[in-house]
């Protein structure tokens, strides 16, 4: 009986320069970790970043001193925020617009930007202060009046907080000059929910006091969130500056669709 024959040959290798599978395998394995590191490497760089961003955004600020009124430096803060969020997201351009808020520590004060101050940059020196019924202080911007008629008509609602925003947004300003136009009422549905009745004045500067009261009266009308001056923008009030944002932002949105309706005729 013949014995078996027993291959004596070199198990075959690869050709030569070829990895073999267990090489390319650990290759891959090495690759992927690489990728791993890097991965990490780059979330904390976006870590860092957006810390920085934040950093930038929200800068620590001075008080503001002005006579015998002091303007916290969190207040500050919230005025640089909210000029700079604006100018974002159009509703103010350079030195368009004005923002104003009452006094958070002395209800009977009321804070401003300066009369044609660039509020995507302000800072401490950018802002004015004076009291509720007296003549406006040193460097007001033009519609202090307006302000101060406004701001009180808010602070009556919510009892003490109030906050107020000239944003000239180009929808809002181009949908306001259609002649004879008095109250736009939202078509979509957001607009309808959060804004209501958009009620426009003319302004008057023969007969200030009637345009003050007309003013007062239309934000009245308006549910306590706007009132656009035709050509002119609008103004934009809620308790706090993120309030009174929303309802600048919304009440763009839906004079926007409103003007995209009126183009495309369509049947409302």
């Amino acid at each position: 009986m013949s014995e078996p024959i027993i291959d004596s040959r070199p198990e075959e290798s690869p050709e030569d320069g070829q990895p073999s599978a267990a090489e390319l395998l650990a290759q891959k394995e090495a690759e992927l970790e690489r990728l791993h590191m890097e991965n990490a490497r780059l979330r904390q760089s976006v870590v860092g970043a957006t810390e920085v961003i934040e950093q930038m955004e929200e800068p620590p600020m001075p008080p503001m001193v002005e006579e015998s009124i002091v303007v916290p430096p969190y207040v500050v803060g919230d005025f640089v925020r909210i000029g700079r969020q604006l100018d974002r997201e159009h509703l103010v351009r350079a030195t368009m617009g004005s923002v104003a808020m009452v006094h958070p520590e002395q209800p009977g004060i009321m804070i401003a930007s300066r009369h044609m101050t660039p509020l995507p940059r302000m800072s401490e020196r950018s802002l004015c202060a004076g009291h509720f019924g007296t003549t406006s202080p040193r460097g007001a911007p033009s519609d202090w009046h307006v302000l101060e008629v406004v701001l009180a008509s808010v602070a009556m609602v919510t009892g003490g907080p109030a906050a107020a925003i000239h944003m000239h947004g180009p929808h809002t300003t181009a949908a306001s000059c259609e002649k004879d136009l008095i109250v736009v009422t939202p078509i979509d549905e957001m607009g309808k929910q959060h804004i209501g009745k958009i009620v426009i004045v003319d302004r008057d500067d023969e007969q200030p006091e009637e345009y003050l009261r007309q003013v007062a009266e239309a934000l009245q009308q308006g549910g306590m969130r706007c009132v656009v001056v035709r050509g002119n923008g609008a103004y934009a009030v809620g308790a706090d500056f993120d309030q009174a944002w929303a309802n600048a932002a919304m009440l763009e949105h839906s004079m926007h669709i409103h003007l995209l309706a009126r183009q495309a005729n369509l049947k409302i």
